[in-house]
């Protein structure tokens, strides 16, 4: 994972510049160490590949120097995927990533797997950001930092009640 971080890095600097309000596209290919014994990507190569996704979006639009300078760095807090069909070695795939929301403590990703245009999973992630200096960022905060959020977006209702349901509130199993 680290080689392919290394490259990612490198690739990601002669990109197209984005706003952190739109989708970026990373292409990627199935490699052997992404595969599991039954030959296919492993479920948790995708969320590694999908932190990948998350920092082209934001080293593409600025917003990675930004939090840095504040001194706060992302962090993610759940999770949901979707897998529709699998990947397997030597296919190349792209992965979309979009902010597409927020409410008062999480800032909402999507994040989906394409191959040949077909879906192949998707996902969305409930983040926020901490301080170095210790505690958490106000997405207010976040989004003076960022810019108003684009008037069209609206957190979807499945996601709000995703959130409800998933987040930790002192129930235990």
């Amino acid at each position: 994972m680290y080689i392919r971080l290394l490259l990612f890095l490198v690739r990601v600097r002669g990109k197209t510049p984005l706003s952190i309000w739109d989708t970026s596209r990373a292409h990627f290919r199935v490699n052997p160490a992404d595969l599991d014994v039954q030959r296919h990507m492993n479920n948790g190569r995708y969320l590694s590949i999908m932190d990948l996704g998350r920092m082209d979006l934001m080293l593409r639009s600025g917003f990675w120097k930004r939090i840095t300078d504040a001194g706060w760095y992302p962090v993610v807090a759940g999770q949901t995927i979707t897998y529709r069909r699998s990947l397997t070695l030597g296919q190349k795939f792209d992965l979309d990533t979009r902010v597409i929301g927020h409410d008062e403590r999480w800032i909402y990703m999507e994040q989906v797997f394409r191959r040949e245009g077909r879906v192949i999973a998707d996902a969305v992630v409930r983040a926020r950001f901490l301080r170095e200096e210790g505690g958490s960022v106000p997405v207010s905060e976040v989004l003076e930092l960022s810019g108003p959020m684009p008037a069209d977006r609206e957190l979807p209702a499945w996601v709000i009640a995703w959130n409800e349901g998933s987040s930790a509130h002192g129930r235990g199993l």
